[in-house]
Formats: C-alpha cells, structure tokens, sequence
C-alpha cells in the first residue's frame, strides 16, 4: 500500500527534468555555466518534484533558492524554476497548513522579484505586483481545491473555472513582454493568449477539441511569435494529460501521443538542432508524462466511482436485510399472538357451542350464539392480521360493506342490553372506502366504550352523515341508569381511534356532554391524501 503513489512521483521527477531539457534546448554557453552543464542543471531543478506531494514546503522553499542562484549564473534553468515553484505552491496549498504556505509564498515572492530584477531594470509597482501574484494564485488555488474537492463533480463548473483562470495566467504571465515583438497587431496576439488559456476551461467536456486548438495555437506560434512557444508546448501538454485522462480508448490515446511528439517537435527543433537519440528520447519521454499522469488520473476517478457504486449497493442491501429481518420479526410476533389468542378464543368457542346444546331457548342461548359467532369471527380477523403481517403491501380484503358492519355492531350491542339509535345517512355510500371502514371501525370501539363503562340499559345514539366537508361520525350515550361495576379497560381503545382519525387527517373529541352522558365526534376529510390512505 505504502508504494501505491510511486510512479506518480517518478512522473512528475521525470516531468520536471523533461521540462527544463526542453526549454533549455537551444542554450548554449552562460558567463558561469558551460552548454554540458544542461543535464545536471535539469536533475538539480526537476528530480525534487518526485518528492513534492510529501515534503511541498521543502520543495517549495528549495525551488525559491534555486530559481534565485541560477538566476545569478544566467543560467535558462531559471524559467523551468519558476514554472516548477507555481508548481509546489499548488500542491503546498493543497497539502500544507495555511502558515507553513505562507511561509512557502513568501519565500517564492523574494526569488521570483530577485529573477525579475534584471541588470538595469528597476522594481516598480507593477514589477512588484508580478511577483506577488504569480506566487499567491497558485497557493490560493491549491487551498480553494482542498476546501472543494469532496464537491468536485461531473455537474460542478468548478475545476472548468479553474483550468480557464490557470490557462489565462500562463498564457498571459508568460508571454505579454513579446506581445509587441510579433508582425501582428498586439491586440491579435493577446487576444489568441486569451482563448488559448480560457480554453482548457472547457478540456474536460471537450478534450478532442481542445486538443486540436492548441497544436494550431503552438504551429502558428512557432511561424508568427518564437516567443510564445514554450508556453504553447505547455498547454498542449495540459491539454493532452487531460485528454487521455477523459478518454478511455488506448487507441486514440496512442493517435494523441503521436501528435503531441509531432507538436513539441515541430516547436523544439530549429533549422540548426542536432537529433541526437537522447534527445528524441527526452522529447518523447516529455510527451509520454501528462499522458501517463492523465491516465492515472482517469484509473483513480473511475475506481472511485466504482467504490462508490458498491457502497451504494452495499447500503441498498443492508437496508433490505434490516427490512426482511423487520418482516420476520414481525411475522413471528404475529405467529405468537395468533396462537395465543386462537387457543383461548377457540377454547371459548369450544364452551360456548357446547353450553348452547345444553341451554333452553331464550336470552342464555342468544348471548351464547352471539358469543360463538363473534369468537368465530375474532379468529378469521386474527387469520387476516397474521397474513397482512406477513405481506404488509397486500391490501387487507374488505368484503363487508361498512354500513352492514355498523349495523351489525348496533344489534349486537342492542342484543347485549344497550338501547340503540342508529342514524345512518345514505349518502355515505360515495364517500372514500376507506373513510368509511375507519368509520364502522370507530362506531365499533365507541359502542363498546359505551357498553363497558356506562352498562347495559344505556340508551345510545349513533349517527354516520356524509356532508361536503366529509364524514361524520357520532356517538352519543345518555346517564347510565344505574351504579355498575367497570370492566377492566387497557385504556388504549381512545388512543388508537385517535391515531387512525390522525393518519386519515380528520378530528376527534371525545368529552362529557354536561348532562351526565359522553359524546365521540369524529369529522373524517371528504378527500383523502396520497399520504393518509398509505
């Protein structure tokens, strides 16, 4: 693991070196320097870039040293030294504290003023303005990037801004002194330095083209301003890493490397260069870099793509074994209570039938037939409850209309000694399904409500009206007309009628009536939500 960022530090050593070897091509003999001291000069220079992702302060600080001393030697290595401290700034920036960068800025401020202020030139303010800004965007940037990264998308504009504004300042940085030198109009020459730098803003959705308009950019630089080659070759090296990082196909990776060796060379070799093997070598090495870089650029975005993809499956998949581990849970409790309550209802039952054939005709037998219905009827809902549990998208069957369910419960509660009125509006037949099952389901509770805590002879008045506003329900008993005992209650029978009025989005109350009776009022919506009926 510890080895994986290797050969992305062997590329950028090599980049660096490659770098100076190409722009110092065409030097010959300095005051201090002989032409065979290029070589060693480029190692001194491009080697430390293999350390910058680890040490980019260190680096930092000694590209500011190097730029300031080749700078005094009149050496060329001094403009690759300037390219490569912009260079770990950025990554200083990305990597390092704020103080530590701004230590690094500092220091790449004072080399970069000591390798403007040449021999008879003074340092004005926009000298100063130069050196102060050509170090501070890079470390700008490199900080704006480790604050965003994580945001960094397809859909986000972000790094497109920021190739655009990169491509401007190099273009522009590099080569506005030459502007004047060329046989076109200034304003032609800075124009096309414009929209050669802002056009790396649009390299990730069009890499081809991109691609395409900066090898005619470098071509008409090397006919029209030798000045601004260097800085053409630059950003058709950029936009070639980005290419073969954006496209898959080895194929035209391959298409792109040789036009990019074709590029550097028709910019780098002059009527009086001599083809040597090592250099056509160092050329082609220069080329392979951005591609090899945007290649492992290309394999990380996809890996971590990838990675992404399969945490998202794996949270989709422990979502669904958190839900069928719920559902087997839930059927188990469901098994349980069904077994349960069966085996005490069914031997209820049992007793029932069987005291029936043994009892005369008359209210004994009628309340044990009801008593036997009803304990049937208890086990075919519990059969009902279990499979809803199991299958919780399957829509419980309602077979029974709900009115008959209402009157049903009215005559079973008359049978059981509570004098009934129903009032039942016929027109609740066009009201929502169910709106009306809540309802019959509402009467069933209130009228045992009533049966348990007011006692049997209490006269009751059950009224279900259908109105443009929806669905009323009411349940209204008077006094009790003599002292009984409470049956045991658990006291959730209210609650949950007000939790099934609360999910249809209706009202309950339920209250004295100031004469010594109690009314439920339910008002159910003539409308039911998308989110309620669920």
């Amino acid at each position: 693991m510890r080895w994986r960022g290797v050969p992305l530090d062997v590329l950028l050593a090599a980049s660096g070196v490659g770098l100076d070897l190409l722009t110092t091509a065409h030097a010959g003999d300095t005051e201090y320097l002989p032409a065979e001291a290029a070589i060693p000069m480029a190692l001194l220079v491009g080697l430390p870039m293999g350390l910058v992702r680890h040490r980019p302060i260190a680096v930092t600080l000694y590209l500011a040293a190097v730029l300031a001393v080749t700078d005094q030697l009149g050496s060329f290595t001094s403009n690759t030294a300037q390219i490569l401290l912009c260079v770990a700034l950025g990554v200083a920036g990305y990597r390092a504290s704020v103080r530590a960068t701004a230590l690094a800025v500092v220091a790449a401020i004072g080399a970069t003023a000591i390798n403007i202020a040449d021999p008879g030139i003074a340092l004005t303010g926009n000298t100063w303005m130069y050196a102060m800004l050509l170090p501070v965007f890079p470390a700008v940037l490199g900080g704006y990037l480790r604050g965003s990264a994580e945001r960094l998308n397809e859909r986000d504009v972000t790094p497109d801004a920021l190739l655009a504004a990169g491509g401007v300042a190099i273009t522009v940085l590099s080569t506005w002194t030459s502007w004047h030198s060329g046989n076109q109009p200034v304003w032609v020459i800075g124009l096309l330095a414009v929209v050669g730098g802002l056009s790396l803003g649009v390299a990730r959705r069009l890499p081809g083209l991109v691609f395409l308009l900066q090898g005619v950019l470098l071509v008409s630089a090397d006919a029209y301003l030798n000045q601004a080659v260097n800085t053409c070759v630059i950003l058709t090296l950029i936009a070639i890493g980005v290419f073969a990082m954006r496209v898959v196909s080895w194929a035209w990776t391959l298409a792109a490397y040789l036009t990019g060796c074709l590029l550097t060379a028709i910019a780098v070799v002059g009527p009086a260069t001599e083809i040597t093997p090592f250099r056509v070598g160092v050329l082609m090495t220069l080329v392979a870099t951005p591609i090899a870089i945007g290649r492992y650029l290309g394999m990380r975005r996809a890996a971590a793509a990838a990675e992404r993809l399969r945490a998202e499956e794996a949270a989709r998949a422990a979502v669904a074994q958190v839900r069928a581990d719920q559902l087997a849970e839930r059927e188990r409790i469901a098994r349980d209570v069904h077994d349960i309550v069966a085996h005490h209802v069914g031997a209820m039952v049992l007793r029932a039938s069987a005291a029936r054939y043994t009892a005369p005709d008359g209210p004994v037998a009628d309340a044990l037939d009801d008593i036997r219905e009803t304990g049937h009827q208890v086990l075919q809902d519990l059969r009902d409850l279990l499979d809803l549990l199991r299958d919780p998208e399957r829509q419980p069957d309602l077979l029974a209309n709900p009115a008959d369910v209402v009157r049903e419960s009215a005559e079973r509660m008359a049978a059981a000694g509570l004098v009934v009125d129903l009032d039942l509006d016929p027109a609740i037949d066009q009201t929502p399904l169910i709106a009306r099952a809540s309802a019959a389901r509402i009467v069933q509770e209130g009228l045992t409500n009533v049966l348990k805590h007011a006692g049997p002879g209490t006269r009751v008045r059950v009224s279900v009206t259908s109105s443009d506003e929806g669905l009323a329900v009411e349940v209204r008993n008077g006094r009790p007309p003599t002292a009984i005992e409470r049956l045991p209650s658990s006291g959730r029978g209210l609650a949950g009628m007000r939790e099934r009025v609360r999910t249809l989005g209706g009202t309950l109350s339920a209250g004295p009536d100031g004469d010594g009776g109690w009314v439920l009022a339910v008002q159910l919506p003539a409308r039911l939500s998308s989110g309620s009926v669920a």
